[in-house]
């Protein structure tokens, strides 16, 4: 049993980190809720739910759950879709699915997924975030395509040109984002509170004190803001609700594993249970579908801020819940005094975290397959969905692996009389069969060839019928034998004594 005096230090130590966690979590829970076209108060339930039901829950010691930037464009795609109802039913059975894969201990299989593809994905998202954002941060509405964001920046900046509201709002926005920046730059004493908290009502206060006309968040209270229900069930039979479930199931379990074992690297307490901590982040998701709250991921920014505030425990993230709970309960009036374009650039800030801009060039050099899925992926994101994008960037990173696993060499030595030897070695696929196939019709058809397969580790059926084929059409075409070294598994030839 630990002393009292350690035990007083850790709960103080907690009870420190959680104050910081929750100035973190404040601004963006709500800036990811508007982001999202749902109400604000919205964002901070799910916070809640993130503290005070994940946080009790066996796992992880020092993650942090709730909303995540991460999951901003899947879910305001779900909003214009099926509504809010069906955004509840949605986080539900997503939520209900993540605790069955716990429960069946599947949760670090979630693993296995390319890390190509998850930072793919989350590339797409952020540069769709992060240009979405250009709008709210200059007073317009965002176009709801990936495409449209883009090709309406032209009319974007016409405006910016022509209207002096716009760039009143687009000031404010600018201003906050610089304050972010600068606070960044600071020492770390000076950081103990947030940057984007400060920069937040840095914006408020000049916004009231000048009375400038720029938008605000608006407030109707915790409680008519959350509706409860038990889901609209009728709406799994669509197969585009479908889809959205697996796409919120897939990634919001990949984005809290992934962060799990990051924030595992930060700290030298116990190790993540990455089932457990499946069953915690799905029986958060469920209860977040019941109130018709965001769905919610571990996020990797409020979790690092746990650990450098010094964290001892999972009370630290079990309190953040209730200061989250108590402020939307006691001071939901404040959320009104927050112009629109500050979230703006406190999203922007948070999406830009998303790209890889730094790893980017390194991947590239040293692993060039790795980047092109990364960025295919982010592609297809932009031009289609989510949904279509993690697809496709999953079926890269197969096709990648397979070909890197295929690899075959075809060593041919001609020592100008007598038989040529040929020797294969490694994986012979139908994806390395033209390759083979063209070593060996360069062969001179009027010499007699060795053919060793003692090197293969394993022929496929493809490969197997085209060298057979390719053996009796040199015997029969100029009488000459092949001689051939097989190992087990290569394919039949004729005999070594054949000749």
């Amino acid at each position: 049993m630990s002393s009292p005096t350690l035990s007083w230090r850790t709960m103080g130590a907690d009870l420190s980190a959680s104050v910081v966690v929750f100035l973190v979590a404040l601004p963006l829970c709500v800036g990811i809720a508007v982001a999202s076209g749902v109400p604000a108060e919205l964002g901070l339930v799910t916070g809640i739910v993130g503290g005070l039901v994940v946080g009790c829950l066996p796992g992880s010691s020092m993650q942090v759950s709730g909303p995540a930037a991460g999951l901003t464009v899947l879910v305001a795609d779900a909003v214009s879709r099926h509504g809010l109802g069906g955004l509840g039913t949605v986080v539900l059975v997503a939520g209900l699915i993540q605790v069955i894969l716990g429960f069946l201990r599947l949760g670090r299989w979630f693993r296995a997924i390319s890390v190509a593809v998850v930072q793919g994905m989350l590339a797409g998202i952020g540069l769709l975030l992060v240009v979405g954002q250009l709008y709210v941060l200059s007073g317009r509405e965002a176009p709801r395509s990936g495409v449209g964001k883009f090709t309406g920046l032209p009319a974007l900046w016409s405006d910016i040109l022509g209207s002096t509201t716009v760039r009143t709002s687009l000031a404010v926005g600018v201003v906050t984002l610089l304050v972010m920046l600068s606070w960044d730059r600071l020492p770390d004493r000076l950081r103990r509170v947030p940057g984007a908290l400060v920069a937040v009502m840095v914006a408020a206060a000049a916004a009231g004190v000048l009375r400038l006309p720029v938008a605000t968040i608006t407030v109707e209270g915790l409680l008519p803001a959350v509706q409860p229900s038990l889901g609209h069930w009728t709406m799994l039979t669509e197969l585009s609700v479908l889809a959205s479930v697996a796409t919120f199931t897939l990634i919001a379990s990949a984005e809290s594993l992934f962060s799990a074992a990051a924030v595992d690297r930060l700290h030298h307490g116990p190790r993540t249970d990455f089932d457990k901590e499946l069953v915690a982040q799905g029986a958060g998701n469920a209860v977040c579908g019941m109130l018709g709250a965001l769905p919610m991921t571990a996020v990797i920014v409020r979790s690092s801020a746990n650990v450098r505030a010094g964290a001892r425990t999972k009370a630290s993230r079990v309190l953040h819940g209730v200061w989250l709970l108590l402020f939307a309960a006691a001071a939901p009036g404040l959320i009104e005094l927050i112009p629109l374009p500050a979230l703006a650039a406190v999203l922007i800030h948070a999406g830009t975290k998303l790209l890889p801009l730094r790893s980017m060039p390194e991947l590239w050099r040293g692993h060039r397959g790795e980047a092109l899925v990364l960025l295919a992926t982010a592609l297809v994101i932009l031009l289609t969905d989510l949904f279509v994008g993690v697809l496709v960037g999953l079926g890269l990173a197969i096709v990648k692996t397979a070909w890197e696993t295929s690899h075959v060499r075809v060593a041919v030595a001609d020592g100008g009389t007598g038989p040529i030897d040929v020797t294969l070695t490694g994986n012979a696929t139908f994806l390395r069969l033209p390759t083979i196939l063209t070593a060996l019709n360069a062969l001179p058809p009027s010499r007699p060839v060795h053919l060793d397969l003692g090197g293969l580790r394993h022929v496929d059926l493809a490969c197997r019928a085209a060298l057979t084929t390719w053996i009796e059409t040199h015997n029969r075409s100029a009488g000459v034998l092949v001689r051939v070294a097989a190992a087990d598994g290569t394919p039949d030839g004729p005999p070594d004594d054949r000749d």
